[in-house]
């Protein structure tokens, strides 16, 4: 979209002194030169002094942080104004039937006849695709991986080598994201990303992986994730991280490598786990975990050996005589 018509969208009042062509939007920290951002917080001033965006939707009040080469477009509401902007930068659901581009299927792979192939789609040699299955427009499936009936793999998905997905786990939908007015009415966040599944990962059934809001949910190499767990947007799980059943990971937040989550455990959106952590049955990680290699347990999650500790403590208290 040219700036001048998304100033349009978003019924501002501002003269532009340049109209530029932008191509997507991003976070601050990422976003390039012919992009679009956003600052809700303040807190994430820093992040607004150094962005590359060429234009940021802002409050008055955090104006004075914006680098020089980068055009404010100042709002009451910067998140209700994302909202309402992200869906113009959303690609089709799919691509109409005489735009389809065919798919390049690599030698001794096996689709099934009743599997839906979108527009674009890429699948390497010796992989398996069973029955009613869909791929979306523009998926990349690399060698020698397995994906099971009733699966459902979104548009844009990126899947490596050797990856297994088992039945009824949805790749690529939708994350969690809406903005909520002054008036309590929820405005849609589109999720402009996708999801990156690298080789060696193998996903239970009825599993759903939700694509990211802007760039990519990663789960990382080796990765092992059982049936019935929630993967939220922009998530990153690491290398040979290992997730029970019935986990969840809330949005944004990044798993370092060999983590392991018990069944029914979550973790809050935008925290950081460190390696080797292991996060007990039934546990709720409510902030970062900084340091590697020990157990954590309980709601809010803390050392295990303190949760013992406690747990003998509150049992001694409710046996006295």
């Amino acid at each position: 979209m040219k700036l001048s018509e998304i100033v349009e969208v978003l019924e501002l009042k501002i003269e532009l002194s340049q109209d530029i062509e932008i191509e997507k939007i991003n976070t601050l920290k990422d976003a390039k030169d012919g992009e679009i951002s956003f600052l809700q917080n303040s807190k994430y001033s820093s992040e607004l002094k150094t962005t590359n965006a060429s234009a940021v939707l802002l409050s008055p009040k955090d104006a004075k942080y914006i680098p020089e080469k980068t055009i404010p477009l100042l709002v009451d509401e910067p998140y209700i104004a994302l909202a309402k902007l992200s869906k113009y930068f959303a690609t089709p659901l799919e691509i109409s039937e005489e735009s389809r581009v065919k798919p390049e299927i690599g030698e001794e792979s096996v689709i099934a006849k009743n599997v839906f192939l979108g527009s674009n789609v890429k699948i390497g040699k010796g992989s398996q695709i069973l029955h009613n299955t869909y791929i979306g427009d523009n998926v990349v499936i690399g060698d020698y991986s397995i994906i099971y009936p009733n699966t459902t793999v979104y548009k844009e998905t990126i899947i490596g080598n050797s990856v297994i997905i088992h039945s009824g786990t949805v790749v690529g939908s939708d994350g969690f994201g809406f903005a909520t007015t002054k008036h309590g009415e929820h405005i849609k966040i589109y999720q402009n990303g996708n999801v990156v599944i690298e080789d060696g990962v193998e996903i239970g059934s009825n599993t759903s992986i939700d694509r990211a809001v802007f760039n990519s949910t990663f789960i990382r190499k080796g990765a092992r994730i059982d049936n019935l767990v929630q993967i939220a947007h922009n998530c990153d799980i690491g290398v040979g991280v290992v997730l029970a059943a019935q986990s969840g990971v809330a949005g944004s937040s990044k798993l370092g490598r060999n983590v392991v989550m018990g069944g029914q455990s979550g973790i809050t959106g935008h925290v950081r786990i460190a390696p080797f952590s292991t996060i007990t049955a039934r546990s709720g990680v409510t902030k970062s975990i900084k340091t590697s290699g020990r157990y954590w347990s309980g709601f809010p999650a803390v050392e295990h050996k303190n949760w013992l500790k406690l747990q003998a403590k509150i049992s001694k208290f409710f046996n006295k005589g």
